[in-house]
C-alpha cells in the first residue's frame, strides 16, 4: 500500500487543491490512515464525552470525511451525529458507516456554510491544519456555536509548528471569548511518529 496521498496531504496550499486531493484519496483513505494507527478521532471523541456526557445531544462533525470521526463519536457515547464535508467522494464512505443522522455537503469556497447556534457541540477532527482547512475555519466554527457551546478539535505536529493556527486559538482564549477545558498531547499517526494536541474549547 502506498502512503503517497497521506504524505502529500501536508503540502496542499489552496482549498481547491485540498478538495481535489481528498476526492482522489477517498477510496483508500481509511486503509492508509488506519495502517498508521490513526488515534486522534478516538481521543477527541473521548475528551468531548468527558465534558458533555449526553447521548442525545446532537453533534456536528465538521469535515467528517469518510466517517472515521463519526465512528469514534458513536463509540464514545454520542448517538445523534450530523456530518458535513465538502468532498462528495469522501462522504460516500461516511454514509456507508451508518453512524450519522444526516450528511450534507457544501462548497469549499463558501465562507459561511453553517447555521448559527444549531449545535451545542461541534467537532473538527484532523480538519483544521496544514494542508487541510485554513486557520479561519476555527473562527467559523466558534461563531457557529451558541454561548456555552463546545468545540472539539485537534492540531497535529505540522500544524502546531505554524503560528497562524496556534495564534488563532490563543487570540480567542486571551480575549476571554473562549475557555480551554481540555488539552492533551498524544498519538496522532503512531506509524509515522506523528502526534497531535487534542482540545475542548467552550465559547464564553
Amino acid at each position: 500500500m502506498s502512503d503517497k496521498f497521506l504524505k502529500d496531504a501536508y503540502d496542499l496550499d489552496t482549498p481547491q487543491a485540498t478538495h481535489a486531493h481528498y476526492q482522489k484519496w477517498a477510496s483508500s483513505y481509511d486503509a492508509e490512515v488506519g495502517a498508521h494507527g490513526y488515534a486522534t478521532p478516538g481521543r477527541v471523541a473521548e475528551a468531548l464525552w468527558s465534558k458533555l456526557p449526553e447521548p442525545q445531544t446532537p453533534i456536528l462533525d465538521y469535515g467528517c470525511g469518510t466517517g472515521l470521526s463519526g465512528v469514534a463519536l458513536r463509540a464514545a457515547g454520542f448517538e445523534v451525529i450530523d456530518g458535513v464535508d465538502p468532498t462528495a467522494k469522501m462522504m460516500e464512505g461516511a454514509k456507508a458507516k451508518g453512524v450519522y443522522r444526516r450528511l450534507s455537503t457544501f462548497e469549499i469556497t463558501d465562507p459561511d456554510p453553517l447555521e448559527k447556534g444549531a449545535y451545542k457541540a461541534i467537532t473538527a477532527i484532523g480538519v483544521i491544519g496544514t494542508g487541510a482547512a485554513p486557520p479561519e475555519v476555527f473562527d467559523l466554527l466558534m461563531h457557529a456555536l451558541p454561548k456555552g457551546g463546545l468545540l472539539g478539535f485537534s492540531y497535529n505536529d505540522h500544524t502546531l509548528k505554524d503560528v497562524t493556527y496556534t495564534s488563532r486559538l490563543n487570540d480567542w482564549l486571551d480575549m476571554g471569548a473562549a475557555r480551554l477545558l481540555f488539552r492533551e498531547y498524544g498519538p496522532h499517526l503512531p506509524g509515522m511518529d506523528l502526534k497531535s494536541d487534542v482540545y475542548i474549547v467552550e465559547k464564553a
